[in-house]
């Protein structure tokens, strides 16, 4: 089944941690598991920190682009219209924040669970925990705006 970033039209398929274009990208999938979005990743030995553990930068990224593509996930859902259908959700990031738990260790796969908070307008707050190996490493909200049309231009 394809991910919620599978779908973004090919205009806003670029980022850095989930657009499908992008071939030096993160390129991570999102898709519903229940009432939450799940994403895994991979940490590649480049995402140390020190030795043995996960750069925070990368989990703040990971975090970012899973709430933002839950984001449009769930205006699609509030619209009751498909993944494929335009004109396209796509958000940005308005605020991020994020608290580091406890050191990620680096080598499993990293999963990502978010959770919808509040949709009010063109606004969605999302909230994400990031797990390694089922403990929770670091928590993150994001305050997602959706993204203005001059943006996909």
């Amino acid at each position: 089944m394809p991910a919620f970033q599978d779908y973004y039209p090919e205009n806003v398929a670029h980022c850095y941690g989930c657009g499908r274009l992008n071939t030096d990208g993160h390129q991570i999938k999102t898709d519903w598991e229940g009432d939450e979005t799940v994403t895994r990743f991979q940490p590649k030995p480049e995402h140390t920190a020190i030795p043995g553990f996960v750069y925070g930068g990368l989990l703040a990224s990971l975090i970012d682009c899973h709430c933002t593509g839950t984001a449009a996930a769930a205006m699609y859902q509030a619209e009751n219209r498909p993944l494929d259908s335009l004109p396209a959700f796509r958000f940005v990031t308005g605020s991020l924040h994020v608290d580091y738990l406890k050191p990620t260790p680096l080598g499993p796969v990293l999963e990502i669970r978010g959770r919808v908070k509040e949709i009010k307008g063109r606004k969605v707050i999302v909230e994400a925990t990031v797990y390694a190996e089922g403990i929770a490493t670091a928590r993150g909200e994001v305050v997602a705006v959706q993204m203005p049309d001059s943006f996909a231009r």
